[in-house]
């Protein structure tokens, strides 16, 4: 367990970029179910998901979504990652123990 956490704060712009990864793919599938809801609703063609990916609606609640939430979490994401960076000054070294730094 111990390795696997030194993994992950030594690698841990890998693991926002997967995390990002993970949260906008479920984010297009989430909303392309609901269009497809609404679709078969109004008795409109169903809408493939490349056919999806193209649309304005999508790329509208996306960038919704980034102006809110994406652009907060990104920030975080960027201050942690240049702040626990392997070798940061601004940073205990990675691989330190608590006990090492006093921190």
């Amino acid at each position: 367990m111990a390795g696997f956490l030194r993994f992950i704060r030594t690698h841990c712009l890998y693991v926002f970029i997967l995390l990002f990864l993970i949260s906008w793919i479920l984010h297009f599938y989430g909303s392309w179910k609901n269009h497809n809801v609404e679709q078969h609703i109004k008795q409109l063609p169903l809408a493939s998901a490349g056919k999806y990916l193209s649309e304005p609606e999508f790329w509208f609640e996306t960038f919704q979504n980034w102006q809110s939430e994406f652009l907060s979490v990104l920030s975080i994401v960027v201050f942690t990652i240049y702040l626990r960076q392997k070798g940061s000054p601004e940073s205990k070294p990675v691989d330190a123990s608590h006990l090492e730094t006093g921190k």
